[in-house]
């Protein structure tokens, strides 16, 4: 029971600990690579520079914690007490590094004069983030709580959400900002979209197994599986091999990465003619395994 609690305490730092590194990395993207080349790549971030160009007199950091605040209502309402939690955190967690860094790096233009070079940064550091901070069950607010209600609802992916409620955000660039900027805009957005969707496989990625075995192995490397990795396994018997029509026991058997390599390796101690077939999955439902993102 002790070893349980501290097992769950240190999951529970892990998340916390995620969220944080998550929206950090939200924050450094969005400041340095997006405000400042006005790259509208969708999201609260993108909606806040429109609105920012529209009312000068207020920065886009102010209407950023502003937007945040109104959906996270939302998010309470419709999601739940502890995805509100965690995305307020992250929410007021961007917004306030975001501030902190338009006072300690006062910028006026670009860091460079490479705007596909700043354009890849602005995609890759929030999209990582995001997919961190998806992962550990919190959102950096905005629309991703709209994305996150629309795979609710429809079960859709949260990309796929993500496209439904950025995309009229990234078409307004274009007459506030012209076709310059609109045109890295749309490439942003769905390089975006992209890039967020293959964070979330890899971070997301379960691996199936199945193990051939001979019959008298089958006790034993169930006991490894129940035992050892905490998961079960489905046994299918009277198989018979094509080349030496030998009989054969199939185990089929979910696992995280991890786990597949524990697994794998304890095979080979066992009988180095147990043949091991691992595929990479992202999508697997049932007790013991995330609902995919």
């Amino acid at each position: 029971m002790k070893k349980a609690s501290l097992k769950s305490a240190s999951a529970l730092v892990t998340e916390w600990l995620g969220l944080s590194v998550g929206s950090t990395l939200t924050a450094v993207g969005i400041y340095f690579f997006e405000f400042l080349n006005h790259f509208t790549t969708g999201g609260v971030s993108g909606a806040s520079l429109l609105l920012s160009a529209v009312i000068p007199a207020i920065s886009a950091s102010s209407f950023m914690l502003f937007i945040n605040f109104l959906l996270l209502l939302i998010g309470f309402l419709v999601i739940g007490v502890d995805f509100g939690i965690r995305t307020l955190y992250c929410g007021i967690l961007i917004s306030l590094e975001t501030l902190l860094l338009e006072k300690l790096f006062p910028l006026t233009e670009p860091l460079t004069d490479e705007p596909m070079l700043e354009l890849a940064l602005a995609i890759l550091l929030p999209s990582l983030g995001t997919a961190i901070i998806l992962y550990c069950n919190g959102s950096t607010g905005g629309t991703d709580i709209v994305a996150i209600i629309i795979k609710k609802l429809t079960d859709l992916r949260i990309s796929v959400g993500l496209l439904l409620s950025d995309f009229l955000i990234v078409s307004l660039s274009f007459p506030i900002f012209g076709v310059r900027i609109w045109l890295f805009s749309i490439l942003g957005f769905l390089a975006r979209l992209w890039v967020l969707n293959q964070f979330l496989r890899e971070i997301n990625a379960s691996k199936y197994c199945t193990v051939i075995c001979d019959e008298r192995h089958v006790d034993t490397l169930c006991h490894f599986v129940t035992r050892e990795l905490q998961k079960s396994a489905t046994v299918g018997v009277g198989f018979v091999g094509a080349y030496r029509q030998e009989k054969k026991s199939v185990l089929l058997i979910a696992l995280t990465g991890k786990q597949a390599s524990r697994l794998k390796r304890y095979v080979q101690t066992v009988d180095d003619e147990i043949f091991m077939i691992v595929c990479k999955t992202d999508e697997i439902s049932g007790y013991g395994f995330r609902e995919p993102l």
